[in-house]
């Protein structure tokens, strides 16, 4: 019995070692910028829209100076047309926040776990990035390559432009022949650091 009782608490504490080793330097997201492109059934500049949203935190894991994962929340309510006029602007942004495509009111968060990272070379981007994305409840794993730089604590991701189908998140009219003349794919892109990043080239601003 007394042996029993030992390899319980054995177990339970290696259990928290390994949570706290995940634990063992968190650094929160302090700059971010995320924009989105919507496309109609022609793919061209001039049926597009696109706009912006906001990240509301973010933060990355690391195991001493290794980075284990990352968590980031998107705050859908700030999701904003950027490219329409101001009346068609807010005519635009209050569809998208509509229940037929992402119902902010009911669903006023998304979600990004970044799982890993892989180096890539000979390539325009440095890195492939890993994770899950959760929008309107639904959740799938994705992939996209960007730029990755971990210097210590210190992480810049920038991402290439790259496509979430929709439908897969269950944003689309539900009874509408204007389904039909919309894409499918949405393109995100997004700079993410957990420094202030220089506008020019996007690099952590040198504390002085």
């Amino acid at each position: 019995m007394k042996r029993l009782l030992l390899f319980a608490m054995m177990c339970v504490s290696i259990s928290f070692v390994f949570a706290q080793k995940k634990g063992d330097k968190v650094v929160k997201v302090t700059s971010s910028e995320i924009r989105w492109w919507g496309y109609k059934v022609v793919k061209t500049v001039a049926s597009s829209h696109s706009g912006t949203i906001k990240l509301k935190s973010g933060k990355f894991n690391f195991d001493h100076t290794v980075l284990v994962d990352g968590e980031f929340v998107i705050d859908m309510r700030s999701l904003m047309a950027g490219d329409v006029s101001e009346e068609d602007q807010i005519k635009l942004t209050n569809d998208l926040k509509g229940p037929n495509f992402f119902d902010v009111k009911k669903f006023p968060l998304a979600k990004f776990h970044l799982t890993k990272i892989i180096p890539l070379a000979n390539s325009e981007y440095n890195s492939t990035v890993y994770g899950d994305v959760t929008i309107k409840g639904v959740r799938k794993t994705i992939t996209f390559p960007a730029n990755v730089y971990v210097t210590q604590f210190t992480v810049v991701i920038e991402s290439a432009k790259f496509s979430l189908n929709r439908r897969d998140f269950k944003v689309f009219y539900q009874s509408s022949l204007k389904d039909y003349f919309i894409k499918n794919e949405m393109d995100i892109q997004f700079k993410i650091s957990t420094e202030k990043l220089d506008n020019e080239n996007r690099t952590p601003v040198k504390k002085k």
